[in-house]
């Protein structure tokens, strides 16, 4: 009998030994996932994904703001981090579809719950913030 030896990539190595983040280290890539996580485009695109899925043109007219380079170049980020699926439909015009995965629902309702309560608390915000003379 013949025995096949499994050689085990870089990446994947990598990704086997990987245990919970250090946030705190300088070279952590838990720094790299929460600055997708929580950019001012990466908040809204979980959020709004959290509706459910939507395409692309869709995304950019329920975030106000976002140009189409930002948007997508959010989008391949939390894709990257395995937040969000992309799924490209054989249609003419091109029909790209965008859906949070398991995980993404995750990360989307803790930023979601964020977001929120920020939104309910911006009186108590504001007016905590200092005045600027000449504003």
């Amino acid at each position: 009998m013949s025995e096949t030896k499994h050689v085990m990539s870089p990446l994947l190595s990598a990704v086997m030994e990987a245990r919970a983040g250090e946030l705190m280290a300088a070279d952590c890539p838990s720094r790299v996932v929460l600055s997708h996580v929580c950019s001012r485009w990466g908040v809204l695109v979980l959020v709004v994904l959290r509706e459910g899925m939507h395409r692309f043109s869709e995304l950019r007219r329920r975030i106000g703001g976002v140009s189409e380079k930002m948007l997508s170049q959010t989008l391949q980020n939390l894709e990257g981090d395995g937040f969000v699926e992309r799924k490209s439909l054989p249609v003419v015009p091109p029909h790209v579809e965008y859906r949070l995965t398991p995980l993404g629902e995750e990360v989307a309702e803790q930023v979601e719950n964020l977001a929120t309560w920020i939104e309910q608390n911006l009186p108590r915000i504001m007016q905590a913030r200092p005045v600027l003379e000449g504003q």
